[in-house]
């Protein structure tokens, strides 16, 4: 049984409502089309999807469509788990397209992407004889912990396009689901599959240019960033990072980690760890390194507020609040103990008027974590780490942002 051609609007409005109420029906949380990477020895691995389009809490209609399209395929969708992929076939396409008739001429631009994407599918499809077994359809019922290398990248690209808050999603088990593959571009290649090809391809002058050897892509083979963003060097920032328009990641030892990144222009020239957020108008400076959820942090992720300066090589491991600097080569932990004499403790307590601590000279760095307006600073003959009400404004180059 197959879709009929839809003749308008109206229809097609008809269409969705009885799709939905298909037995067991849900509402997916996103869903996509990917062209999937299968491997060069074991097809049956899926080693990278990439998807052209997500949609994220979303277009509902279309995902009406697409499920409909697949049962009248003969796929028998299962709404009982967290997550449903489908390998996509003719049938499901010709559906699509019949569905999405009323709209088809009209897709174009920004207008109507899912269905430019089955536009562009029956091409490949009917003219140019693909593999079908390269594209996939996911869907994600619930946030839970991924069971698939579709779900996997659907979340990353989620978080990479700001879909979802950085920190939001379930990837638990994602490391044990990705494949560790070399990267010759955007080609991930099985490493048995080398070892097993290595003479014929060396001698045959074939052998690939290998970037990297990693389960995670990099961010700019997937993500087209904002116009005003700049990424020097590719290699500094993973898929699943999230850059907000603005942000300058230079080379060296700039890097920015997969669920991490920015909310607004940020200067990074230092290490951005899984799960950290950096403020708006704050700068990580070279080598300074803010520590992720398995480097130190008892698990607790770390935001960095606006305005704020990381000196070169510092090491900051509590949150901070706006307007802080961390000074070149100091570290704030949470067990680090600070010197705080009583006119500087006054100010800072002046600046954060809910915190409740009491003036005992030292502090641990937990008990600062998150205040604004701190300047931390080392005693060059004693070496005591020292906070002081800032009194400096960070305010980064405009015309680099």
């Amino acid at each position: 049984m197959a879709i009929e051609k839809i003749m308008s609007k109206e229809a097609f409005a008809s269409f969705v409502e009885e799709s939905k109420q298909t037995s067991g029906y849900r509402e997916p949380v996103a869903f996509g089309i990917a062209r999937v990477d299968l491997g060069q020895k074991d097809a049956s691995k899926v080693l990278q999807a990439t998807y052209p389009l997500v949609n994220w809490k979303e277009n509902y209609g279309s995902a009406a469509v697409f499920i409909a399209s697949l049962i009248d395929a003969g796929v028998a969708v299962d709404f009982s788990g967290d997550e449903f992929v489908a390998t996509l076939s003719r049938n499901f396409i010709s559906n699509a397209m019949h569905a999405f008739a009323p709209y088809i001429d009209e897709a174009e631009g920004d207008s109507h992407k899912n269905v430019q994407v089955i536009k562009h599918l029956n091409e490949l499809f009917f003219s140019q004889g693909i593999d079908e077994e390269s594209y996939k359809i996911t869907f994600l019922f619930t946030d839970a912990a991924p069971k698939s290398v579709e779900a996997v990248y659907l979340k990353l690209y989620a978080l990479s396009l700001a879909k979802a808050p950085l920190r939001s999603l379930n990837l638990d088990g994602a490391f044990g689901i990705l494949e560790n593959v070399a990267w010759s571009g955007n080609m991930p290649i099985e490493l048995d599959w080398l070892r097993e090809n290595e003479i014929s391809l060396k001698l045959d002058g074939m052998y690939p240019e290998i970037s990297s050897v990693d389960k995670f892509p990099r961010f700019l083979q997937h993500i087209i960033p904002a116009d005003n963003t700049r990424i020097l060097d590719a290699s500094k920032v993973r898929m699943g990072a999230q850059l907000h328009a603005g942000t300058t990641v230079m080379p060296g030892a700039s890097y920015i980690n997969f669920n991490a990144g920015t909310k607004g222009p940020v200067m990074v020239e230092g290490r951005i760890s899984s799960s950290a957020i950096v403020g708006s108008g704050s700068d990580v400076g070279g080598g300074a390194s803010i520590l992720g959820v398995l480097s130190g942090t008892d698990g607790n992720p770390i935001s960095i507020g606006e305005n704020t300066l990381l000196g070169a090589n510092s090491v900051t491991g509590i949150p901070l609040g706006d307007g802080c600097i961390v000074d070149a080569g100091v570290s704030i932990l949470a067990g680090t103990k600070v010197s705080i004499d009583t006119d500087e403790f006054n100010k800072i307590k002046e600046a954060n008027p809910e915190w409740d601590a009491v003036d005992t000279d030292v502090f641990k760095g937990a008990v600062l974590a998150g205040l604004n307006g701190i300047h931390f600073r080392e005693d060059s003959l004693t070496g005591t780490v020292k906070a002081f009400r800032s009194t400096r404004e960070v305010k980064l180059n405009a015309a680099l942002h």
